[in-house]
């Protein structure tokens, strides 16, 4: 489980849920390639254009995380191999806090056993305490 460290907003780990696309059109499946707090690779045959809203559901192991994502990056018409796989690049646009909070702790117990900078720890603990200390509404 890798850092994706390109400036994405956050720390990504590479990990490998299934999820659904759900649009107006209909629903597609997917995989994210790569997680984080903020956003999603999510490799799919069709990947939507950019700036597409729609509706994404991760299915973590544990509990369906549910989002809406916009698509910030999409390689629609791209090659499709190692380095530019079919998918699109995604953030979240409304996430619940509660959801948020456990991609949160899968990435922090993901990268806390690697050599990752501290500054990018210190965010994920960050926003794991602090959603842990906000009494629920």
């Amino acid at each position: 489980m890798a850092l994706g460290g390109d400036g994405r907003g956050g720390p990504r780990i590479k990990i490998k849920w299934p999820v659904t696309v759900k649009t107006a059109e209909g629903s597609m499946d997917g995989v994210t390639l790569d997680l984080g707090p903020d956003g999603a690779f999510v490799l799919c045959a069709n990947p939507l254009r950019l700036n597409e809203v729609f509706d994404l559901v991760i299915n973590a192991p544990d509990q369906p995380i549910e989002a809406k994502a916009e698509v910030i990056w999409s390689n629609i018409y791209g090659p499709d191999d190692d380095i530019t796989p079919r998918g699109m690049g995604v953030r979240f646009i409304q996430i619940s806090g509660e959801h948020r909070r456990v991609i949160a702790k899968v990435a922090l117990q993901h990268l806390k056993s690697e050599k990752v900078d501290p500054r990018e720890l210190e965010a994920l603990q960050t926003l794991v305490i602090d959603s842990d200390e906000t009494p629920p509404k």
